[in-house]
């Protein structure tokens, strides 16, 4: 007989039931926020590069779906990005001196040197975002483990080091932490957008530390029509802190909160101009603790330490 269990033990739905651990982030400051710049420019989907079709979330609905036919508008829309947006969003945080994350897929930066330099800045931390902007769960588990191998490889050479953490496109394959922990060097993954605060997991008897992602406070709702102004999502993010920050005034918990931004989104000034006010913001707010995600797992190491 089959033996029945409840629905959802397979996944966690509880987490820290509501009471994240006790403390505060460096410097006394109540809430860590973390920038992720995702860059994919040069990664995405084109037939150019023997994919079956042109990638989508550009500007507009795509106007080619025949398959193997390039669509030269949208390829343009991501070349924006590479040529233009990215180097503008890194400007805005020099000018802060603001730190941020850049998940970056290798092949963005392995033939477009420009962008490379660009993004080798002390302030700026690479994580791994795969080999091509690509969806990981679809691959086999020995052809993902090459992928994370070859994207490691080549941003390791590009950058000096190799990167520390990894973020999948979408999601991640119900093998990825196993390989990560099994390729090793991996201080975290950001594959989860299920907490506010960052969380140990048991994998292969290792703990293994995940600090969230999000989906919420990301410039892809520019893409997706749900953003319709900048200021949208200005409010949205400085809603997000205002309301963890009295949070973590009452109970004295540690939270995150991550802002996902793309340089061909974001990139364009009239949505830079709002990455700008949040910048602004967070730079004039001395109880936040803006951090690379190396920087926030580093001190989750030392200082919350795993209880398994």
């Amino acid at each position: 007989m089959t033996e029945s269990r409840p629905i959802g033990t397979e996944r966690d739905l509880v987490g820290y039931a509501g009471e994240p651990p006790m403390g505060v982030w460096p410097g006394g400051r109540s809430l860590a926020v973390n920038i992720a710049i995702n860059v994919e420019e040069g990664a995405e989907r084109s037939p150019l590069y023997g994919d079956a079709s042109t990638e989508g979330l550009g500007e507009m609905p795509r106007a080619i779906d025949q398959t193997g036919t390039r669509d030269l508008a949208t390829e343009s829309v991501y070349e924006y990005g590479a040529r233009v947006g990215c180097a503008r969003l890194i400007r805005l945080l020099g000018e802060r001196e603001i730190s941020a994350t850049a998940f970056v897929a290798a092949r963005a930066v392995e033939h477009n040197h420009w962008l490379a330099e660009v993004l080798k800045s002390p302030s700026i931390e690479i994580c791994g975002h795969g080999y091509r902007w690509a969806e990981a769960w679809g691959l086999s588990r020995d052809r993902e483990a090459a992928e994370i191998r070859r994207a490691v490889q080549v941003l390791g050479e590009i950058f000096g080091a190799p990167p520390v953490g990894w973020y999948d496109r979408w999601m991640p394959s119900v093998a990825n932490r196993e390989l990560l922990v099994e390729i090793g060097g991996f201080l975290y993954d950001s594959n989860a957008y299920n907490d506010d605060t960052p969380y140990y997991v048991r994998v292969r008897d290792q703990n293994h530390l995940v600090v969230p992602y999000s989906l919420t406070y990301n410039d892809a709702h520019f893409s997706y029509g749900t953003f319709g102004a900048p200021s949208n999502f200005v409010e949205l993010v400085s809603r997000g802190i205002r309301l963890m920050q009295n949070e973590a005034r009452l109970d004295g918990r540690l939270r995150m909160l991550s802002i996902g931004v793309h340089p061909r989104i974001s990139g364009q000034a009239g949505r830079a101009s709002a990455v700008e006010e949040i910048l602004d913001l967070l730079a004039a707010d001395p109880s936040i603790w803006v951090a690379t995600r190396r920087q926030i797992a580093e001190f989750w190491f030392e200082n919350i330490p795993p209880s398994l």
